[in-house]
């Protein structure tokens, strides 16, 4: 599906609001008990922008954004800053923030994940100056990053037993679940517009 590699502008997000859906499907016994079952692997994440956008020229800069993206045709990064960053959203990024597999003396290439409990949610976009890898607790550099797919390739295998952890920012795919967007005029360079929403993509 077609993914445009451009953020959001940070500003247009502020105020925003959102967070994680889970799709469950409940069945209901005739004794009373319940079976239930989801079909998703993970969660999908949905955002209402435009809250805080009350300048003409914010407003200018969301409408050209929205029409670069053709609506709902495109996807884009969107920073969400209540989750962008493999560790707290106020702390440090370190290499040993998230274990991303265990090498086997052959294996260069993995996947960014960050853990939630027990899920693994794979990270497609990260943002690549900020990641930093670390070879059974040793940071290294030896590694390229694949800022479209978040996947990290070390320059040789690492050892077997090795532990591969990893730090990072990231932003999550979405694209607009609208193909309209509409704005009120509140004043003489004052305008708002009506909430647009997000919807996280898989990529």
């Amino acid at each position: 599906m077609p993914f445009h590699e451009v953020r959001l502008p940070a500003r247009l997000a502020f105020g925003s609001t959102g967070g994680v859906e889970r799709r469950t499907e409940v069945v209901t016994l005739a004794s009373g008990y319940e079976r239930r079952a989801t079909p998703w692997a993970h969660g999908r994440r949905r955002y209402l922008i435009g809250g805080g956008v009350r300048s003409l020229d914010d407003v200018a800069v969301l409408v050209a954004f929205f029409e670069a993206r053709r609506g709902r045709l495109h996807g884009f990064r969107f920073k969400d800053f209540a989750d962008f960053r493999s560790c707290a959203p106020s702390g440090v990024i370190s290499p040993l923030d998230q274990a991303l597999g265990v090498g086997d003396g052959e294996r260069v290439s993995f996947q960014l994940i960050k853990l939630y409990g027990d899920v693994e949610r794979p990270i497609r976009k990260p943002v690549a100056v900020t990641v930093r890898v670390a070879v059974d607790g040793v940071e290294t550099g030896s590694f390229e990053i694949d800022p479209a797919s978040g996947v990290v390739t070390l320059a040789a295998a690492a050892p077997e037993g090795a532990v591969i952890t990893a730090g990072f920012a990231f932003d999550t795919p979405v694209r607009f679940d609208t193909d309209r967007i509409d704005v009120s005029l509140e004043g003489f360079e004052a305008g708002r517009v009506v909430a647009a929403p997000l919807i996280e993509i898989r990529v």
